[in-house]
């Protein structure tokens, strides 16, 4: 059963950092694009910023120069540089991936459990 498991939230003071990090685990065949997303309190879930299996990168113009995403391909990881921060990043943040598991036809979304960044004095 394939997993992702984020890690690498928590409180930080605005203008801090955190890096997050989440790994694929389990049966997995190929992954194609990984990305991060937000969901702040009464809010919709929104992307954050996303990568190619190839390497390119795009990043919502809310974060972009602040933010930056990264993966290693050879340990199924994706993580995401957030510097710079301010209070309105805090949200919960998700890791998505397009997934190929093993013995399957095809790709299907997966979604990590979330991990909460909160971002305050």
């Amino acid at each position: 059963q394939v997993q992702l498991v984020e890690s690498g939230g928590g409180l930080v003071q605005p203008g801090g950092s955190l890096r997050l990090t989440c790994v694929a685990s389990d049966r997995i065949f190929n992954i194609y694009t990984m990305a991060w997303y937000c969901q702040a309190p009464g809010k919709q879930r929104e992307l954050v910023a996303d990568i190619s299996r190839s390497g390119r990168p795009t990043i919502t113009d809310s974060v972009k120069g602040r933010f930056t995403i990264s993966r290693d391909s050879d340990k199924n990881t994706v993580y995401l540089q957030m510097n710079s921060l301010k209070p309105e990043d805090t949200a919960v943040y998700y890791c998505n991936a397009d997934i190929v598991g093993v013995g399957t036809p095809g790709s299907r979304a997966y979604w990590g459990q979330g991990t909460q960044v909160t971002v305050s004095s």
